[in-house]
């Protein structure tokens, strides 16, 4: 498994005002919006945030993405390594093959790659 990117997750409770102040001050863009989830990027340099009001499908929400090229294999290495799984590994609607794990300090991380 290969780390592709990093994405921070931010906890907002108004997309809405989120948006305004990322676009606003930022210059940033909506590249995503599913409505609980939106990612604003700088079209230049690709630079980004993800802002989450509640995650849709999974009992908590993450505070990092972590994008792999292998979803699968990364399942496989954090069963192994016998790491707590805090949401199993699912195929979700909107494209994205993921999972949560909690790691030291308590921190959850949302492991995913998008499924074609």
């Amino acid at each position: 498994m290969r780390v592709m990117g990093v994405s921070t997750n931010l906890t907002v409770p108004d997309m809405a005002e989120a948006t305004a102040f990322w676009s606003g001050l930022f210059g940033l863009t909506t590249e995503m919006d599913l409505g609980w989830v939106a990612r604003l990027t700088d079209p230049t340099t690709g630079a980004h945030v993800q802002l989450v009001t509640r995650d849709a499908t999974a009992p908590v929400d993450s505070a990092l993405t972590v994008k792999v090229d292998d979803v699968d294999e990364a399942w496989r290495e954090v069963q192994a390594a016998g790491v707590e799984v805090v949401h199993p590994l699912v195929t979700e609607e909107w494209g994205v093959r993921r999972f949560f794990v909690r790691a030291p300090g308590g921190t959850v991380v949302n492991i995913a790659q998008h499924h074609v």
